[in-house]
Order: structure tokens, then C-alpha cells, then sequence
């Protein structure tokens, strides 16, 4: 949520840094803003609404050139979207410019003492206060860091921070608690950023930043201490793709781009996976073989689409370890109290890695003693770092907002952990993990396949762009299908849409059922789950006698679903429970290509974020 980036170096700073912001677009936002060193002072212009405001504005009102500074694209929480929220906040003095992600809990006693010693707040953000406490705190000290230091010891609440001074030209200073804040480390310039697309045109080299640490960006030194001041320890990387990665490569947008991705993407979530001696590794698991195997029940944690993931993962952890699985959402986890200890396997899964309620959901089981094992796309993030134990999923940069490839590499590493658990607790042989290996192995030239198909799939998405209600409905790995393919609508068609377990519809959806309703219907394999085959049919012909349209996603060679199917999507012929990787698909292009017809952005969806960092 939000985008944030500050640059020092010897390139024009605004031009960097608006370019920056651009490419962190995709993580939704309703105002921009940047600040500017330049000529002993600061410059700021903010706007309202997309980048093109603030753009308009610098064209007609040009910032002085400099070589250091800040910008920010927010998602209002304190205060609706106007000019005078929008970041950077500055002191009174004007000596300060600062931008935030994250919420400040509790920022109403901090501006209450403020405006007691005579501050003039002129927003109704929480941020504003942290640069009247920073211009305080430099008044002391005279210097920017420990100012920072100061002032984040004081705050409660989620927040990455970045500043500049007017006193201290190029230096950026930036803080981070329980929100994403990255470096980039170029040759004679530096840049922070809350995403690493932010400045990948430039450099690739990045350090990441743990829990509450404070750095300090000069054009040829980076500083990284604690809250306290004390030295931190950081770990560089390298991030292994490209500018070119993160644009369209000649795409209407970035989620078509993201679905023809697929097949990449599960090769090469799958690349060195199995060693030389036909075992499977995973990339860092610090958890031992003899905890694995007295886990005596898995919890899967997961927000959104990474939850049907998690609930496609339930059905191959339980048929492939015979050891329990529960799915979870994330935000009601730790409310619930649940029953943890050190023989749960907590499972974690997050694109970004900094999905808030799965971040404070993993905290509350290692607190509980369980071990923590995170599926996630992005290296170096924070739900990594405080796993003990990861897989990387290797989906490349995900720019549109509603996840596709994301999902599709999810749900290959939750068969990797499934096969990994089984293969350390021995109820998997290492033939077996193998055959499971090259099944996956062939699923990227079926996503293609599917793929070369869905003209159809789009046609028929256009004739449904004037309806308002599509229901879906599967059975057992098939039933998160539904989910996935009702939410990917919600999200990019602003449609209702309900997924639903086609054994339920007896117990209440039959209502729903009118004449002309669309009702997708994922069917299960008729050879690996007949008797559910043969029931999801039987739901197909009572929604269709009740004057339903059947949209049918059934594999190749399935004839007894063909006199019931309105329109039928064949998807290859998989195992049963991988048949989620090429059913999922059709339904990507479904929802992309009805939220098309329909007007709608569909990179950037109305109201949503990409990565949600508060709870």
C-alpha cells in the first residue's frame, strides 16, 4: 500500500524519483507528492488523484533543480485524499519534509501536545506530526538520523519513514516498523524505496532493512542502525530481474501480460527443487528434520487469493503427510485464540511478503512456540526474515493489483512443502516425490496450452459484460477455484460473484438460481474423483432446468458434461490435485477480459492495493 522512494546522487533527483513513483503506481494510491532539496531550501508540490496531477503541476509550476529528494504516492487512511493530505508534510519552519506508509497509532496525544507548544498542523493526517517532532528533535541534536531515532522511539504503530532537511543536503534518512523499506545501492548514488521497482532501471543491488532500524543515505554511504543507534546487522542481495520485467513488453496491460506469464513462472518456481540424489530442497529451511517430523498438525495463514491457495494446500498436505491441516485467514487468526504449540507447522503465504495481518498472524505463532515456514515472492521482505523456514516462489515482479502468476507459483510451492513434509516424515517414497516432480513439470506447457484456447473464454466474457451477478461452484479442489475465479471478478469487474461448494447449493445458493444467470461450474476429473464427477453433474443439470447459463470448465475427453454446458472451456487432462494450476486460468481471463468490456482499469482496481501493510 502506497509507494514510497528517495534518491541522492548526481542525476536530477525528480526526475528519478517521479519516475520511481510511477513504477510503484500499481500499488494504488489517490495523491502524489515529492519534495526537492534545491538552493538551501525545500520545494514540494502534491496532488490529488493519479501522477498525471502532480505532472501537470510541474510542468506549469517547475520545481529548482537538485539532486536529492523524496516522493510518495498515498492511500488515504487519516484524512480523505485532498491536496493538503497529500505527502510530503513539512514543519512550520519548512525545514522538514516527511512521507509515511503505515498508520501512527497513536498520533491524535502526539498532535494534541503538539499543538500545545504551538505547532500549526495543517492537515488532518497522522503524519504531519512526525515532522513537527523531527524539526523538534533536529533543533536539539542537528542532526537528521538521530532526530529520526528519537522521534520513532516515541511512535506507536506500523510506519516506514523518509526524510530530508534543508540543513543537510544530500542525506536521506529513512525508519521502518512493520512496513516494507528497501535500499539501492548504485555507483555514486543511493535510492530508498518501499518496493525495489522503484529504482531497478538503475541498479539491482539492494540491502534489506530489518524490524525498527533507521538508515542513513549519503551518495556513497549507507548507514544502517537500530532505534537505539547501535550498529545493524543487514544483508545485501541481488535482485535477479530487470526494468524490462516490470513493463508491459507490448501488453493492453500488466495482468495480460501476468496471465501469458504463467507458463515462466512455474518452471521456474520449480528450478532446483530436486538434488543430484532425486531429493527435494526447499530454499532455506531452518527448521530440522526431526521437528518436521513430530509436527502433529499444520496451519495455513493466508489473506485473500494466497488463502485459496492455502485451501488447495490443505487437500495435498493431509492426502500426501496424513498429518492435519487447517486454513486460516490471517486477519482473524490471533483473535481467535487458537491452539498452537511447538508440534505446529504454521504455513504463511504472501506475495509480498509484508501482508500485515499474515505478518501479525506469524508473529502470534512463534510466539505460541510454533515454527514458521513462509511461501512468499519477494526476497527480503519481512515475512522471510522472521519465518524459520522459506520458499521462494520465482514469479518475477507482479504489477497488477488482482494476482495471477502470484497464485499459479503458490500453489507449486505448497506441493513442494506438501512433498518436502512427506518426504522427511516418510509417508512419501522418493519415487513417488519424482513422478509428482514431473507432473508439475508438464503443467507449464498445459498452462499454454489453455492459454492458446481462451479466445472463446473472451468472447464470451464480452457477452457478459451487461449482467451483474455471476455465481461459481466446484467440489473438492475445485471448490477454491470457485472461490479464486469469484473474487478475481469482484476485484476487476466490480461484480457480484460468489464462489461456492457445488455440494451446498441444496443448502441455500439454489435460490439464487433465476433464468439467464451465468454459473461457472469447475468439474472435477471424472477419472480421479468419479463419485464427485458424477455429483457435480447432477448440480449442473439442476441449475440449468432452472433456467441457469452453464459455463462449464471440464478436461479434454469429459463428454458427460457436454449436453449440460451452455459453453464449455476445456482445460488438459491433470492429476486431480493439480488441476487446479490450468483450471484457474480460464477464469484469470475471464474476469481480465469482462472487466475490459466493462471500462474498468484493470491494472489498478478501484479501492484496493497491491500490498496491504496495515491491518
Amino acid at each position: 500500500m502506497c509507494g514510497i522512494v528517495g534518491y541522492v546522487g548526481p542525476q536530477s533527483a525528480l526526475d528519478v524519483v517521479t519516475a520511481g513513483l510511477k513504477r510503484l503506481e500499481y500499488r494504488g494510491y489517490d495523491s502524489a507528492g515529492v519534495a526537492v532539496q534545491a538552493d538551501g531550501g525545500l520545494a514540494t508540490a502534491k496532488r490529488a488523484g493519479k501522477l498525471v496531477n502532480l505532472e501537470k503541476e510541474l510542468s506549469e509550476r517547475p520545481l529548482p533543480a537538485g539532486t536529492t529528494a523524496i516522493g510518495h504516492t498515498r492511500w488515504a487512511t487519516h484524512g480523505g485524499p485532498t491536496d493538503a493530505n497529500a505527502h510530503p508534510h513539512m514543519d512550520n519552519a519548512g525545514r522538514v519534509a516527511v512521507v509515511h506508509n503505515g498508520i501512527i497509532e497513536n498520533f491524535a496525544a502526539l498532535r494534541e501536545e503538539l499543538t500545545g507548544r504551538g505547532h500549526e498542523l495543517a492537515s488532518e493526517t497522522d503524519t504531519e506530526v512526525v515532522a513537527h517532532l523531527l524539526a523538534e528533535e533536529y533543533s536539539a541534536c542537528a542532526d537528521l538520523t538521530e532526530a529520526m531515532r528519537l522521534v520513532c522511539r516515541r511512535l506507536e504503530g506500523a510506519f516506514t519513514l523518509v526524510a530530508v532537511h534543508a540543513d543537510e543536503p544530500d542525506v536521506v534518512v529513512g525508519a521502518r516498523r512493520n512496513s516494507p523499506l528497501v535500499v539501492g545501492v548504485g555507483k555514486g548514488e543511493s535510492f530508498l524505496a518501499s518496493d525495489v521497482a522503484a529504482f531497478i532501471a538503475h541498479t539491482r543491488e539492494a540491502i534489506e532493512l530489518g524490524q525498527d532500524q533507521v538508515v542513513e543515505l549519503r551518495r556513497d554511504a549507507v548507514t544502517v542502525t537500530d532505534f537505539d543507534g547501535a550498529p545493524a546487522d543487514v544483508r545485501e542481495y541481488h535482485v535477479d530481474w530487470d526494468a524490462s520485467a516490470a513493463e508491459k513488453g507490448g501488453y493492453a496491460s500488466f495482468m495480460l501480460k501476468e496471465i501469458a506469464e504463467q507458463p515462466k513462472a512455474v518452471v521456474d518456481t520449480l528450478l532446483g527443487r530436486i538434488d543430484g540424489s532425486g531429493s527435494l530442497t526447499l530454499d532455506e529451511v531452518r527448521i530440522p528434520a526431526n521437528v518436521l517430523r513430530e509436527v502433529d498438525k499444520v496451519v495455513i495463514i493466508a489473506c485473500g487469493t494466497a488463502f485459496h491457495a492455502g485451501l488447495i494446500a490443505k487437500y495435498a498436505i493431509e492426502h500426501w503427510t496424513r498429518v492435519p491441516c487447517e486454513v486460516e485467514l490471517a486477519s482473524e487468526f490471533r483473535y481467535r485464540d487458537p491452539i498452537l504449540d511447538p508440534q505446529t507447522l504454521v504455513v504463511a503465504i504472501s506475495q509480498s511478503g509484508e501482508t500485515m495481518d499474515t505478518l501479525m498472524a506469524l508473529r502470534h505463532a512463534r510466539e505460541q512456540g510454533a515454527k514458521v515456514l513462509a511461501i512468499c515472492n519477494t526476497n527480503g521482505s519481512t515475512i522471510p526474515r522472521e519465518s524459520d523456514a522459506v520458499l521462494y516462489t520465482h514469479a518475477g515482479p507482479e504489477v497488477a493489483v488482482a494476482s495471477t502468476k502470484a497464485f499459479l507459483t503458490q500453489l507449486v510451492a505448497c506441493y513442494l512443502v506438501a512433498l518436502y513434509l512427506g518426504q522427511v516424515r516418510g509417508t512419501k517414497y522418493a519415487d513417488e516425490i519424482r513422478a509428482v516432480v514431473r507432473d508439475l513439470g508438464s503443467i507449464s506447457g498445459a498452462v499454454e496450452r489453455v492459454l492458446e484456447t481462451m479466445e472463446p473464454v473472451r468472447e464470451l466474457a464480452r457477452s457478459l459484460a451487461d449482467k451483474n451477478t455471476v455465481l461459481f461452484l466446484g467440489r473438492h479442489v475445485g471448490h477454491p477455484v470457485a472461490l479464486e475465479g469469484a473474487l478475481k471478478l469482484k476485484e476487476l469487474a466490480y461484480m457480484h460473484a460468489e464462489g461456492f461448494a457445488a455440494g451446498e447449493l441444496k443448502h441455500g445458493p439454489i435460490a439464487l438460481i433465476e433464468d439467464d444467470l451465468p454459473v461457472v461450474v469447475v468439474v472435477p476429473s471424472p477419472r480421479g474423483r468419479s463419485v464427485l464427477h458424477d455429483k457435480i453433474v447432477s448440480n449442473i443439470q439442476e441449475i440449468r432446468a432452472r433456467g441457469a447459463r452453464t459455463i462449464v470448465v471440464a478436461e479434454e475427453g469429459d463428454d458427460a458434461v457436454v449436453p449440460y454446458a451452455d459453453h464449455l472451456i476445456r482445460v488438459p487432462v491433470t492429476p486431480t490435485l493439480l488441476q487446479p494450476l490450468v483450471a484457474t486460468v480460464p477464469l484469470q481471463v475471464f474476469a481480465c477480459e469482462l472487466a475490459t468490456a466493462r471500462g474498468n482499469e484493470v491494472d489498478q482496481p478501484r479501492n484496493l492495493a497491491k500490498s496491504v501493510t496495515v491491518e
